[in-house]
């Protein structure tokens, strides 16, 4: 869905950097480097980068309030 504020174990703020991960992993950087650029160095706070799922654009498709506005 959306990037969780903060890291679910140790409540980090970590929401800030989704965008700037996704700019480095599209200038080539590894996923480690990447995380290390950032400063996120505790594996709670990398994991939830590293395994997020981008939905939100995905479920927009399904936006049943603009479908029933024009019937």
């Amino acid at each position: 869905m959306i990037i969780p504020v903060r890291c679910f174990t140790c409540g980090k703020v970590i929401g800030n950097k989704w965008d700037m991960y996704l700019d480095l992993l599209q200038a080539d950087y590894s996923e480690g480097d990447a995380l290390d650029a950032l400063g996120l160095v505790r594996y709670c706070c990398r994991r939830m980068l590293m395994t997020h799922v981008d939905l939100i654009e995905k479920l927009l498709n399904y936006n049943t309030l603009d479908k029933s506005e024009t019937s």
